[in-house]
């Protein structure tokens, strides 16, 4: 087991399962647009660069014509029914709270409001000393700059850290920044794009962290 001070999980596909509410808000989307609606493994392949990229592919030939309004249609559709499907990926609770007294963070590139509108209805906000949205920095994931400000600000050590998640950005991330990598394999994000980054740990489960790291 390897011992971790600074815990930073990734949102979309780590902590909760968003994807269906995403795919049935994209294709609503694009529906409206009278444009064809997508498959959802097509639409859950586009997620994890942020709602903008999210749109911009879903959009495909029709970008940048119709941006402007599929954003619009987009953020309204999704803040009414963004809590429809979403739920915690099994052993979440357990996980958070066996790690009660590690400093623990969110960074994602979804935006803040909705991650926080998510955490206040799952009832897990409190367990973060921190939440960082897309919208929280002017850079995101994977730039090393969203985890080393929270390695001098808890003074923890880079081989301390660890970052948890579905999404090469987030294998990047911990990469660029010189700490642990952990990916979620059964997340939203491709299985085999993870494992050809080589993450330093796997987890088949998110419970699996209990048995890997302390």
């Amino acid at each position: 087991m390897k011992s971790v001070e600074l815990m930073v999980f990734d949102f979309d596909g780590t902590l909760v399962d968003t994807g269906k509410d995403l795919v049935n808000s994209v294709n609503h989307t694009l529906k409206q647009l009278s444009l064809a609606i997508l498959p959802e493994k097509k639409i859950i392949s586009f997620i994890g660069d942020g709602v903008q990229k999210l749109i911009e592919r879903s959009l495909g030939q029709s970008f940048p014509g119709c941006f402007e309004e599929a954003m619009e249609i987009f953020d309204k559709y999704y803040t009414e029914h963004l809590l429809d499907s979403t739920k915690l990926y099994p052993g979440i609770k357990e996980v958070l709270r066996h790690f009660d007294e590690k400093r623990k963070i969110i960074i994602t590139n979804k935006r803040h409001h909705f991650t926080v509108q998510i955490t206040d209805a799952l009832h897990i906000t409190n367990y973060f000393d921190e939440i960082v949205g897309a919208d929280s920095r002017p850079y995101r994931k994977p730039d090393s700059r969203l985890v080393e400000t929270f390695i001098e600000k808890y003074r923890v050590p880079q081989g301390k850290t660890i970052v948890v998640g579905d999404g090469i950005n987030d294998v990047l991330l911990a990469k660029n920044a010189g700490v642990i990598s952990c990916a979620f394999l059964n997340g939203l994000g491709s299985r085999e794009d993870l494992l050809s980054l080589n993450p330093d740990y796997t987890c088949e489960e998110m419970n699996d962290l209990i048995k890997l790291f302390y």
